[in-house]
């Protein structure tokens, strides 16, 4: 996964905080909106058994913003319970933000252009260290699955998903922290069939998503 860019700079608050809440989902069936999205309600089953399924995403070190922000849209749209933000990965501003106002206020503006309004609905967690949650969400039953190109990676359409799945994301540039890696549980990859040998983080995630929920 490949986006160059280099991350803004803001201080930590204290974790976790949490910075959304969710929202009653409409009972349309078919959803436009005026910013080009596009939905078909239930494409994949959720309704039953696979619904049921308990999603988390941590985006552990993400450089941009827009890419959080599709990341928001699209967990939304795939039921992920909470994405938990961690590292240097931007958020929206929140009461008692520690960082710079103008970084925060730069950071939300690009964040929400992207989420589409999930920056609202989507529950949203930021944690000072990324350890001690992943050991919590193991204490929690989840499954520790980190998406990223390895050689002892699970190709994607291989894995059966149990009842609890946190989905690990990691840096545009350079992917999941070696020392990350190694606290997961497995690793995911992406067939991919073209010249190119990686997808944007946010891409990835989709697709990472809509299987984990289809299968």
């Amino acid at each position: 996964m490949s986006t160059p860019g280099q991350p803004d700079t803001h201080d930590h608050p204290s974790a976790p905080a949490r910075l959304g809440t969710p929202a009653e989902a409409p009972d349309t069936s078919t959803q436009h909106d005026s910013r080009g999205g596009v939905g078909a309600a239930d494409p994949c089953g959720t309704s039953g058994e696979h619904h049921e399924r308990r999603i988390v995403v941590v985006a552990h070190n993400l450089r941009s913003a827009h890419n959080v922000g599709s990341l928001l849209r699209t967990g939304e749209v795939f039921a992920v319970d909470t994405v938990h933000i961690t590292g240097f990965t931007p958020y929206p501003q929140h009461p008692g933000d520690e960082r710079d106002p103008v970084v925060a206020a730069r950071q939300t503006r690009r964040l929400a252009k992207a989420a589409a309004g999930a920056e609202r609905t989507m529950p949203l967690q930021r944690h000072d260290d990324v350890h001690t949650l992943l050991d919590s969400l193991r204490g929690e039953g989840y499954t520790i699955a980190g998406l990223e190109i390895d050689p002892n990676a699970v190709i994607l359409g291989d894995y059966s998903p149990g009842a609890k799945v946190a989905l690990v994301l990691g840096d545009e540039v350079r992917g999941i922290d070696p020392d990350l890696r190694s606290r997961c549980d497995l690793l995911l990859q992406i067939p991919m069939y073209g010249q190119k040998s990686s997808l944007n983080v946010s891409v990835a995630a989709g697709i990472a998503l809509y299987a984990l929920r289809a299968t």
